[in-house]
């Protein structure tokens, strides 16, 4: 696996099967095979562009549980903290107010501040 730093096509791995996999196999596979190792490493849109839309999405969607992993991801391919902190912002005024907001909370736990 390549630097995020000096490749903006770092090589996706999901960790669905560390997470899920005694408790539901299939879809811990589905996740690392399917969403990570082809999806999330398709050429035609660089990591980091995949991790602000998949950000923009879970804001969007109110999917918060899944936020705090991907804010992360985001970080490590290459999005600044500013970048995905302006990011929720402009969701909230297209997704909600209450998604907006809830998605900051998430976003200063997993920043720390």
């Amino acid at each position: 696996m390549t630097d995020s730093s000096t490749s903006p096509h770092r090589t996706q791995v999901g960790g669905g099967r560390r997470a899920l996999g005694a408790f539901s196999p299939k879809l811990a596979a589905l996740t690392d095979d399917i969403l990570f190792a082809d999806v999330w490493n398709r050429p035609e849109l660089s990591p980091r562009d995949r991790s602000l839309i998949t950000v923009a999405v879970l804001t969007a969607g109110g999917d918060t549980e899944q936020l705090a992993f991907h804010l992360d991801h985001a970080v490590k391919n290459g999005v600044t903290r500013d970048e995905l902190i302006e990011a929720i912002t402009h969701v909230a005024f297209y997704a909600g107010w209450p998604k907006g907001m809830a998605a900051m909370n998430v976003a200063q736990r997993v920043f720390g501040d």
